[in-house]
């Protein structure tokens, strides 16, 4: 059984959380203030900080969840596409869609992960979300191309999120398309996967004996 007091302090988070996400999506992070999150939650603000001491860390707290399912939805989609740069691109394309519904909370979630300080307890857990989904990339390139190097795969996992990064960033700063962004990300996500695919060694090692037919 829970102890009380494990289950008061369990239960006045969620209640943060719960009041948090509801005034962050209705009204956007510009305009909330942590005293309407502690009001409308019913705890006083010292109460407040000692769950999250800034707006930025309500913020985190609160994304980090909406990534956590974009990555659960995109793995998902990823687990029935053999093919691994339609893999790599439903692993990613939730990311996007999510991005697209909240872009001023997305902008201000992505400028906290990048910026925010490095010992932030929610900031810490993003970018954990974050190595996690790289490393997902990483494990589909490696399971098409197994004679791919552990780095090869680790540098090709960051530079496919950081893609998706850039593609939120656009979408959220300007008034690109949901569409547009979607479709820029697939041709890079093609782009790099087929890249990574063709310069294997078992990949370079054949288009070595393809060149030597060809002398002959």
């Amino acid at each position: 059984m829970e102890p009380r007091r494990e289950q008061n302090m369990r239960l006045k988070r969620e209640r943060i959380f719960r009041v948090a996400s509801d005034l962050l999506r209705t009204r956007g992070f510009s305009a909330v203030t942590t005293q309407e999150v502690s009001a409308a939650a019913g705890v006083a603000a010292g109460t407040l900080f000692r769950y999250a001491a800034t707006k930025s860390e309500l913020l985190l707290m609160v994304y980090n969840e909406a990534l956590r399912s974009s990555i659960d939805e995109g793995a998902a989609r990823a687990a029935s596409t053999p093919d691994p740069s339609a893999a790599v691109f439903a692993r990613l394309c939730p990311l996007v869609a999510a991005a697209a519904r909240e872009p001023e909370n997305s902008a201000a979630y992505q400028r906290e992960l990048l910026f925010g300080p490095h010992d932030a307890k929610f900031r810490a857990e993003g970018m954990a979300l974050i190595l996690t989904l790289e490393k997902s990339l990483s494990d589909t390139l490696r399971r098409a191309a197994p004679t791919l190097s552990d780095e090869e795969a680790r540098v090709a996992g960051s530079s496919l999120f950081a893609v998706t990064h850039l593609a939120i960033a656009r979408m959220t700063a300007s008034d690109t398309p949901e569409a547009d962004a979607i479709d820029d990300l697939r041709r890079q996500v093609t782009h790099i996967v087929t890249g990574v695919l063709h310069h294997t060694p078992a990949a370079r090692s054949a288009a070595r004996e393809e060149m030597k037919e060809t002398r002959q």
